[in-house]
């Protein structure tokens, strides 16, 4: 750690590469538990009971709000962690056990729920898997949000003072954090702890925002309304910078700026290699203002619309002609373009409200994509059906996510052909298989008969593949997408299906660095978030 002087410079690790700088935002969570236990009289526990279920049903209506501002602003993706809050929050265990508090011990609604909540966070925390403390920090967001809103305090102090443009410097970003850096236009973000998985991570790497961590005490150590220079491509941080290291920022800042400008110009041009090879760079999307992005960086395509936004937060799953609407209006602008759309890609990893919730002791190995969509066939025949009256629109090709056997495809295939033969109507969608685990590259000649194509799925690829789960940060050396075991699987599944097209979406497409191994396994289309694509198409030109 640095001395004293106010010249400090910082190394970290990056989770979001890029540059930023602004003046610092020390952000410390202000002390909200009740520490001392509030007892109440027997007259007063209806109403506290009673306040107990407002406040939960408050913070059920902001944790909705949240998840459709961050499916709509961010990625719908992402929008899963609240649905997962909303569940706990909701858990009737847990609600339970505070009202039993309340009851037997005669304390106050905000003293039993830190009291039970607190339980529960401490038992997570001490679990030595990281997955588990992850939770604990889920726990613990959750119970602050409860005891505020007990408190009737409902502005977060980020909402409330964090200036645009600012470095925020903190211990660790909570979910319900989050939020508040979208539309603040926040330059940079520094942290005492995070990993490349977390979920701090993902939302600056959606947002695009710069994020350095792994600095223990910076938050002490750094002073408030200070100028900082990040360099999150480096994970360095420099506090109060001298005039050299300013001039050196802003030469490197305009370099990048003179690059991406030129990249930019260039980007509604094919995306042709050295060789001759025409590569086609599509779009992953989750809303309307994606694809318009998408079109806008010169998009080949869409290669990854999901249907996850329509479904969460609603008390029953869309009907058809909601779901048609939704799906029409979000792609529309894209309908000259080839639009690739995926199944549900939902199960015991992720909160299905209107679906009775199943508990299994490994989700992420559990029912999940095409297997509960087969467990629940009414799912997959609707929005079958919506896909081939979109077929009439669109170049539409079906993505079926975690296919594991080819009697996956096969019956995907067969309700399909059931959905078309009820309608009477064509043309028929192309259909393709999502391969996401070892057992699908490796059967590809096999799911080769029931596809269309083949799109490789690389974040739970390269997840199966090592056994490490790609939310956990104590195993997130094993979490690599670039190792060889990853091409060996796209170079089998390539030389198992020869004829077959093949699209790779996932982080791994965005890599400039991986481009010449992916082509070289045969793949001739990657799909990327809208704003990589122009880069993505220059460093393909790159490629011999």
């Amino acid at each position: 750690m640095c001395d004293k002087d106010p010249n400090k410079k910082f190394f970290g690790k990056t989770i979001s590469p890029g540059l930023g700088h602004g003046k610092t935002f020390l952000y410390r969570r202000k002390p909200w538990r009740f520490n001392e236990i509030q007892d109440i009289e027997v007259s007063e526990i209806e109403a506290e009971l009673r306040r107990f279920e407002l406040a939960v049903a408050e913070v059920l209506r902001d944790l909705k709000n949240i998840a459709e501002q961050v499916a709509e602003e961010i990625d719908e993706d992402l929008s899963a962690i609240f649905q997962a809050h909303m569940a706990m929050v909701s858990d009737k265990g847990l609600n339970e056990e505070v009202k039993k508090k309340i009851n037997e011990e005669q304390i106050c609604a905000g003293s039993a729920v830190s009291i039970v909540f607190g339980r529960w966070e401490q038992r997570f925390s001490a679990m030595e898997a990281e997955i588990a403390r992850e939770k604990a920090d889920d726990i613990h967001d959750l119970t602050q949000r409860l005891v505020l809103a007990l408190a009737g305090v409902g502005a977060h102090e980020l909402k409330e003072n964090l200036p645009r443009g600012a470095v925020l410097v903190t211990d660790r970003l909570m979910p319900s954090d989050t939020i508040f850096l979208s539309g603040r236009n926040v330059s940079a973000v520094v942290l005492e702890t995070g990993g490349k998985a977390s979920h701090a991570a993902l939302f600056a790497r959606e947002m695009g925002i710069p994020c350095i961590a792994g600095i223990k005490g910076v938050v002490d150590e750094v002073p408030s309304g200070m100028l900082a220079l990040v360099d999150a491509d480096e994970g360095t941080i420099i506090i109060n910078p001298d005039q050299d290291e300013k001039s050196n920022f802003q030469k490197k800042s305009a370099r990048k700026n003179q690059v991406r400008s030129k990249v930019r110009a260039r980007s509604h041009k094919p995306a042709i290699t050295k060789s001759g090879k025409v590569i086609s760079v599509f779009a992953n999307v989750g809303q309307k203002e994606d694809v318009r992005e998408a079109i806008k960086n010169g998009a080949d395509g869409i290669g990854l619309f999901r249907l996850e936004n329509i479904y969460l937060g609603r008390q029953g799953p869309p009907d058809h002609h909601r779901l048609l609407k939704e799906i029409r209006e979000t792609l529309f602008d894209a309908r000259q373009l080839p639009v690739f759309v995926r199944l549900l890609d939902i199960g015991a990893d992720k909160p299905f409200p209107f679906k009775k919730k199943q508990r299994e002791p490994n989700p992420s190995l559990g029912r999940r994509g095409i297997r509960f969509l087969l467990e629940y066939p009414e799912l997959l025949m609707t929005q079958l059906a919506v896909f081939l009256q979109l077929a009439r629109i669109f170049d539409l090709h079906v993505l079926v996510p975690m296919v594991t056997l080819p009697s996956d495809m096969q019956s995907v295939k067969d309700y399909l052909k059931q959905a078309a033969s009820q309608a009477k109507t064509a043309p028929m969608p192309k259909l393709g298989a999502m391969i996401e685990t070892p057992a699908a590259a490796l059967s590809a000649s096999e799911i080769n008969n029931y596809s269309d194509f083949l799109s490789f799925g690389t974040n739970d690829l390269v997840q199966y593949t090592f056994a490490a789960d790609r939310e956990n940060g104590a195993v997130e050396a094993y979490f690599d997408d670039t190792h060889e075991a990853v091409f060996r699987l796209l170079e089998i599944a390539g030389r198992e299906a020869p004829q077959m097209p093949l699209s790779i979406c996932g982080e791994l497409a965005g890599r400039e660095e991986a481009l010449p191994k992916i082509l070289s396994c045969g793949i001739t289309t990657v799909s990327v978030v809208p704003a990589s694509i122009p880069r993505i198409k220059e460093a393909v030109r790159q490629c011999d």
